[in-house]
């Protein structure tokens, strides 16, 4: 389980490619800290400690994951969120993240306001129904906030304000309009709409 808070940046040093899955080498500054076969949400995907040498660790990246994620598009030099497991006894910052993506969207525009970055991010809407307005969201593993949200169409696009200490720590202020990221939507929201769903079929 993760929160969203993003401990590091780092750094995409090697990928091994097959068809459609690939080993991946990122450089971060807590590896002497590690544990193989720890969880490590890598761009908010969970991704498991295979190797580890220095400030280098080494994590296998599957099909499923490669289909429905953004690391495909990753490149040696890459930045990339990084953030440990949480503690059973650390602080709980963000909100509920599992590392589980549940798909892509893509940002649509930056605008200034005042001390925050206002992203506006796109999606379909399979992943659209999961917001609401003042709801948590994992974009690319940060922990953000529903500020509002409109739709086009099947397309839903929010609007997320982001704090200066966000923008400077995490891979945004390197993104520009047009880039994929990747999405996990609130876990509660989502066994509830499951339910609800459930219990309506049912009916």
């Amino acid at each position: 389980m993760f929160t969203g808070i993003i401990e590091s940046l780092g750094t995409v040093k090697n990928i091994v490619r097959a068809s459609h899955s690939f080993s991946i080498e990122i450089q971060s500054d807590f590896n002497e800290k590690l544990v193989l076969g720890e969880s490590i949400a890598v761009n908010g995907v969970c991704l498991t400690v295979a190797e580890f040498s220095g400030s280098v660790f080494k994590a296998d990246v599957t099909p499923e994951t490669f289909s429905r994620t953004s690391l495909k598009i990753l490149r040696p030099g890459s930045f990339v969120n990084l953030e440990r497991a949480m503690k059973a006894d650390g602080r709980f910052g963000g909100h509920i993240v599992s590392g589980h993506i549940d798909g892509t969207g893509r940002i649509l525009a930056f605008s200034k306001n005042e001390n925050a970055v206002n992203i506006q991010f796109s999606m379909e809407k399979k992943l659209g129904d999961f917001m609401i307005e003042k709801g948590s969201v994992a974009i690319d593993g940060i922990s953000l906030t529903v500020a509002s949200l409109k739709w086009s169409g099947s397309t839903c696009v929010i609007f997320a304000a982001v704090i200066p200490h966000t923008w400077s720590n995490t891979v945004l202020s390197k993104k520009k309009p047009g880039d994929l990221v990747n999405i996990e939507c609130d876990i509660v929201g989502k066994y509830i709409r499951h339910f609800t769903l459930e219990e309506k079929n049912e009916g």
